[in-house]
């Protein structure tokens, strides 16, 4: 079992095998004293770069884009995945300023509509479970957020232990806390403990809690986990999502509380909630995360869709 990221120390990393991770977050660290309009176009770049130098990740990206916008020519289509890497390049430079930027330089880049929704929820004193999903700008895009209302998050570590190490200690900085995705335990006490807490259940991490429900017109592996995170805590649903303009501002938009939450019914509350996804990500489709393999599970006698050979 793998050490929980509070037991790390930075002397901890010093052996040869980490020094390319120093130096990417050096490079990073630094990239925070450019002016945002540059980190942009290098973060572009970036992102040109790992299209042309990650295939695998490239026909990921394409085939989710094939199966969820069918409607679009192919050239369309083949244009969205160049800007999703694009995307993606950017969200690199966003986290360096997630974690290291300070609030005076951040605060005019934000504009937040729908605070009340998330203030009202608040006033309830019953937790609130800020559903998000995973867009290429969620990471500078809940530091926003946080500075207008403090919230905690919930995560999944890194496989680089030196990269957990420093993610780990930015958001215990900017927010609550940071919970791991599989503390379920410490999720609930939180909500009992009237806090906002930042979740997203949008990829198929292959547990046993899931449903297949829709998701931009296909069947998609769905964590029933949120409700019965608001069933265990009484905690209320407000959708939250971040989206990046193009004058280099951000949107954060926060939506009424869901009502009626949950149904009681697993199949019909995942497919209310890949719905909202689906019309966020409608709006800014190229800040989706598809490099992640959102169809990886398939119901029975369903083929693999990210097979090669696969229509």
């Amino acid at each position: 079992m793998s050490r929980a990221t509070a037991e790390y120390s930075l002397s901890d990393f010093l052996a040869p095998r980490y020094w390319p991770t120093w130096l990417g977050l050096g490079l990073l660290r630094l990239a925070v004293f450019l002016p945002f309009a540059w980190q942009r176009v290098l973060g572009r770049a970036l992102g040109h770069l790992a299209y042309r130098l990650v295939p695998r990740r490239r026909h990921i990206v394409a085939t989710n884009i094939r199966l969820c916008f069918p409607e679009l020519s192919a050239d369309e289509q083949a244009a969205l995945v160049r800007e999703n890497f694009a995307s993606t390049g950017i969200s690199i430079f966003e986290t360096a300023m997630s974690w290291w930027a300070s609030r005076r330089r951040l605060a005019p880049l934000c504009h937040i509509e729908g605070l009340e929704h998330l203030q009202g929820a608040l006033a309830t004193g019953r937790g609130v479970l800020l559903l998000s999903a995973h867009m290429t700008g969620l990471e500078l895009g809940g530091r926003l957020l946080a500075l207008h209302q403090p919230f905690q998050v919930v995560y999944k570590r890194a496989h680089n232990p030196l990269f957990e190490c420093f993610m780990h200690r930015a958001r215990q900085r900017h927010f609550l806390d940071a919970i791991d995705t599989y503390d379920t335990r410490r999720m609930i006490s939180a909500l009992k403990q009237n806090r906002a807490t930042w979740y997203a259940m949008d990829q198929d991490f292959g547990l046993k809690q899931y449903v297949f429900a829709p998701f931009m017109g296909v069947p998609a592996c769905t964590l029933t986990t949120t409700a019965r995170l608001v069933r265990m805590s009484n905690a209320v649903v407000v959708p939250y999502f971040p989206h990046r303009q193009a004058d280099g501002s951000y949107r954060v938009v926060i939506q009424p509380p869901l009502a009626d939450f949950p149904s009681g019914d697993e199949l019909a509350d995942a497919t209310r909630i890949n719905a909202l996804i689906e019309a966020a990500v409608r709006e800014s489709p190229e800040q989706y995360f598809w490099a992640h393999r959102r169809f990886k599970t398939r119901p029975p006698g369903e083929p693999d869709l990210y097979a090669r050979s696969a229509p």
